[in-house]
């Protein structure tokens, strides 16, 4: 894979639109046109001038300010996307929707409630089917998923989510969602930010990345 491209999304090019530069001689002319067809029997004060002046400096350094500082954020998000390059082809930690070959395991990180002496993990489907619920153990070890259904057949390949329920005795302490490691297969730069892409089309900032470790 070239990661060379990674760089070249449209988020990380240079900002295109630009205020005219004949805003400050268009406010100039108006100004003037005011003077001119003031009421010379009522004309403007030397302090409306003055504030007219002083408004639109402070509005025109707005604009500046917020050029640059839309600029500055472009340039930390390549610098971001550059130091991160190296993490394509790392193995990451996330909780998000996984995606399921129909054949290869998948390596969870389960987290179950600290008072819980039972712990289901629940996967659905991405129209939020069912597809099975399955006892796994109360520990934070690493599971092997196997993406078996209801029937212990595979699933079909897709993307699922993956819910774990941890309970104590029979009532219900929480619900949270499964890290588990993926590949990433590039990096991304977006209004959004810096962003993960791993198999199936999953996607998640960067942010949301718990570990990494070889492929």
């Amino acid at each position: 894979m070239d990661v060379t491209a990674l760089t070249t999304s449209p988020a990380t090019t240079a900002r295109t639109a630009k205020p005219a530069p004949s805003n400050y001689e268009t406010f100039l002319k108006l100004l003037t046109a005011q003077i001119t067809n003031q009421d010379p029997l009522s004309p403007m004060s030397s302090d409306d001038f003055a504030v007219q002046l002083a408004t639109f400096s402070g509005v025109e350094q707005q604009t500046k300010t917020n050029d640059l500082l839309e600029q500055q954020l472009v340039q930390n998000a390549q610098g971001s996307l550059a130091q991160m390059v190296g993490w394509v082809g790392k193995q990451a930690r996330i909780a998000a929707p996984v995606h399921f070959d129909g054949t290869t395991p998948v390596v969870l990180s389960p987290n179950p409630g600290l008072d819980a002496d039972k712990a289901v993990l629940v996967v659905r489907n991405v129209t939020g089917a069912e597809m099975s619920r399955t006892e796994i153990p109360v520990t934070s070890a690493d599971y092997e998923w196997l993406g078996l259904d209801s029937s212990g057949n595979p699933l079909p390949e897709g993307v699922y989510d993956l819910t774990l329920e941890s309970f104590k005795g029979d009532d219900l302490l929480g619900k949270t969602g499964v890290e588990y490691f993926g590949m990433i297969e590039e990096i991304r730069s977006s209004t959004a930010g810096v962003t993960a892409l791993f198999a199936g089309g999953v996607e998640v900032s960067t942010a949301l990345i718990t570990a990494l470790r070889d492929g």
